[in-house]
């Protein structure tokens, strides 16, 4: 059967959680409605203009080596909104008009907030507002986000929390376009069965039975991670680690000589399509707190650590209190508080089950198959 459908999911890739989210839609989509749609992940900052591309880049390069100076970067676009500048609208015009010609879409969802308001001046320069819906996937769960998540030509919002649709309301957004359906998160991530996290442990080579802490430094690979497990390699725990370090190769090789002189075991790995393996082999796992992969752990029963040795970002805040009231988390204030917090698990088998209880209670299982069921029955 012909595609009758085309979607097109508007993204970046600025960290990684805003392409897990279009990843997730994207399988819903097409399990949903297979053969009926056509769906397209266009990364809008990468190629719509010299401005944006910039922007995404000092992103990547500011969440890899300076995480301390993100704060700088999340008040300059908050209170500037270059995304809604005129001059960069106007200069992503063409490339905006190609897309349209090529993919013509019946709707479009974004899943970033610096695309949306790009995609409704596109919609409006070509007469095509109101023809085209434009839905708005929020990624950050727990309010504290970006004012650039609140365009008024957005038709239809999906957010996490109450917390979020909240926050969008006092951004103006009218409560009657806003649905709570949870983060989508992709199914493939999901609980195992003990035999199951045994037998990914041996995968990865490590120890079946050994408690195992996950180090995850994320898309780019840098922030604070690094340090955290320089401070924790020194501690004599008896525990394995895996440290992914993502798309950096530095880090690979800075983080393979430190492992060499660690008190216990550690699997180096770069870039992974099989994340959720990794946290499903885990008993713990120490990361930044981005909305996506706080809940993509959430949706394996994962306890996190959350890395707050840089104050975090409002959005990333926010979920990491969230995570810590319900007692799926504790906030990292200092690298070497993970030795001690690693240590009190270990000796308590207990506290770390009720973790693992609190953070299943947190997950919102299904929310990407609820959200991609909504976008189609609007269609």
């Amino acid at each position: 059967m012909a595609a009758t459908q085309n979607i097109l999911i508007l993204s970046s890739n600025t960290g990684g959680g805003h392409r897990s989210a279009a990843a997730a839609l994207e399988s819903s989509l097409l399990q949903l409605r297979p053969g009926e749609v056509l769906v397209k992940i266009t990364q809008v900052l990468e190629e719509a203009h010299v401005m944006s591309r910039r922007l995404a880049d000092v992103y990547n390069y500011l969440l890899r080596h300076h995480q301390d100076w993100m704060k700088y970067y999340y008040g300059f676009v908050n209170h500037c909104r270059p995304n809604e500048s005129r001059l960069m609208l106007l200069g992503a015009l063409r490339y905006g008009g190609r897309l349209l010609e090529r993919f013509t879409p019946n709707v479009a969802v974004s899943v970033h907030p610096m695309t949306q308001h790009f995609f409704a001046y596109l919609l409006k320069k070509t007469g095509l507002l109101g023809r085209i819906p434009l839905v708005s996937v929020v990624t950050d769960p727990c309010g504290g986000f970006w004012k650039g998540w609140a365009c008024k030509d957005v038709s239809r919002y999906f957010v996490a929390t109450d917390a979020a649709a909240s926050q969008l309301e006092r951004y103006g957004v009218d409560s009657d376009k806003i649905r709570i359906a949870g983060l989508p998160v992709h199914s493939r991530f999901h609980p195992v069965e003990e035999a199951d996290r045994r037998r990914l442990r041996e995968q990865l080579g490590l120890h079946p039975d050994k408690f195992t802490v996950f180090l995850n430094a994320g898309w780019v690979g840098g922030g604070n991670i690094p340090r955290i497990y320089e401070a924790l390699a020194s501690a004599p725990l008896d525990i394995q680690a895996v440290f992914l370090a993502g798309r950096n190769q530095g880090l690979i090789r800075r983080v393979e000589k430190l492992s060499a002189r660690a008190h216990f075991p550690t699997q180096v790995l770069g870039y992974t399509d099989a994340i959720e393996a990794v946290m499903n082999a885990s008993d713990v796992m120490i990361s930044k707190p981005g909305g996506l992969t706080t809940f993509e752990a959430l949706a394996c029963r994962l306890p996190v650590l959350a890395d707050a040795v840089t104050p975090p970002m409002p959005q990333e805040q926010a979920a990491a209190e969230y995570i810590q009231r319900a007692g799926a988390g504790i906030l990292l204030k200092s690298p070497q508080d993970a030795a001690p917090l690693i240590k009190s698990l270990l000796d308590s088998p207990r506290q770390c089950d009720m973790m693992r209880q609190a953070a299943g209670r947190c997950a919102i299982l299904g929310a990407s198959d609820r959200i991609a069921s909504e976008i189609l029955t609007a269609l």
